[in-house]
């Protein structure tokens, strides 16, 4: 019985240390600045990924990342995908994001 018990709380152990907040977001980023240039497509903010550079025009309703008045960096986590129309390459749609 004591084994049993024993055996238990070793399982009960592990499996509460688990944390699915780790996986709850595909992505750490930073945002690094407003993209100030002057061009048909230019504009939203950079933000580097896995060391690669992107831009994203805005983030998703009800997010808690301040963009009104920033000061940059800006840690986050976030979901995101290539934007469906690009004009130089590097725009993102942002999914889902949160403050790290």
């Amino acid at each position: 019985m004591k084994r049993l018990l024993f055996v238990g709380m070793i399982l009960l152990m592990c499996i509460s240390s688990c944390s699915e907040d780790a996986n709850e977001f595909m992505s750490d980023g930073t945002i690094t600045g407003i993209d100030f240039r002057e061009c048909f497509c230019c504009g939203g903010y950079f933000i580097e990924i896995n060391d690669s550079t992107y831009r994203f025009y805005k983030v998703p309703s009800g997010s808690d990342v301040p963009l009104e008045n920033p000061v940059f960096p800006i840690y986050v986590k976030l979901d995101w995908a290539k934007a469906d129309t690009v004009c130089l390459g590097d725009e993102i749609k942002v999914l889902n994001i949160k403050l790290r």
